[in-house]
């Protein structure tokens, strides 16, 4: 999407308790070869009993992308600022709810060629968001889980600030479930639906790629006002330290629900390398490589698991 370089990160993971959901301290950077260029911090913290749930990001970016619309493959940069926090409290051990906050501030602007008329250079946008989220977690494990289901969703309003202000909606479902195969392997499945309102920016559209986290597509491609996909994973544990992955997925996207049909599937599916990277916590380095029924290849390198 924004070209080869390298991205390095470090994480400090801790536990508050014995039965408390790991927590985090992150920080990352990357660069690439076409200018791109990002710096983001991660706190994800989990009281002892996991009656509270707090989770922040703060980054702030320098890409230049193609953005895929009616015109064709549109070169644009995008510098952006942006800061979330998420604080949930469990009411029981296994269902919480909580509140979601956003700003974000970013500027879009046409790197040459065919200018779509909501891409005028210069255009600058900053949008405050606030939202609910709602989880149900019955996972044997938040790092690696090979047991159980969770269902979360998050709704939030956006508004964009200033004299000219305007605002939109959206709202996303997950659906998770894990089912072991002995003692080291284990099967994955996401299901995913999202609907944003009219007026949504094409960053906080439905994305397969980037709501989902399906693997095969540029996260910048397939965007809409609704969308839906599932997904499948089947994991393997072959020692201590290594394991692989076959996945697949598909996926459809609309401007309605009715309308999901129309423009057919999107389809990817691939495999993977695990290579666990701490004895204490079950945390994999993660390769991929996907290929999607529009016969393009992609290559993932992340930390954890997609879901």
């Amino acid at each position: 999407m924004i070209g080869s370089g390298l991205g390095l990160g470090a994480g400090f993971l801790f536990k508050t308790g014995p039965e408390a959901n790991t927590s985090v301290i992150g920080l990352g950077g990357l660069r690439s070869d076409n200018g791109s260029r990002a710096a983001a911090a991660i706190v994800r913290l989990a009281s002892p009993d996991n009656r509270w749930q707090i989770k922040a990001f703060a980054g702030k970016a320098d890409v230049i992308y193609e953005l895929y619309t009616g015109l064709g493959a549109v070169p644009v940069r995008q510098e952006s600022r942006l800061a979330r926090i998420n604080a949930a409290f469990g009411f029981t051990s296994e269902l919480s709810a909580g509140i979601v906050l956003r700003y974000l501030e970013t500027v879009l602007s046409p790197e040459g060629g065919l200018q779509p008329p909501s891409l005028q250079p210069g255009t600058r946008l900053e949008i405050g968001t606030a939202g609910f989220s709602f989880d149900w977690d019955r996972r044997d494990d938040s790092d690696y889980p090979t047991e159980g289901t969770r269902m979360a969703a998050v709704a939030t309003r956006s508004r964009t600030l200033g004299s000219l202000g305007r605002s939109y909606e959206r709202g996303i479902a997950t659906f998770d479930g894990y089912r072991p195969f002995g003692a080291r392997s284990s099967l994955a499945v996401r299901g995913t639906v999202c609907a944003a309102s009219s007026g949504t920016p094409f960053f906080d559209q439905c994305s397969i790629g980037a709501t989902d986290n399906m693997r095969g597509f540029n996260s910048t491609k397939h965007l809409g006002l609704r969308m839906v996909s599932l997904q499948a994973e089947y994991r393997q544990r072959f020692s201590q330290r290594w394991g692989g992955v076959v996945f697949a997925g598909t996926g459809r996207t609309g401007n309605r629900f009715a309308d999901l049909a129309q423009d057919g599937s999107r389809s990817a599916a691939g495999a993977g390398v695990r290579y666990r990277v701490s004895k204490k916590f079950p945390v994999d380095f993660s390769i991929d490589i996907s290929r999607s029924n529009e016969r393009e290849t992609q290559l993932y390198i992340y930390v954890g698991q997609r879901f």
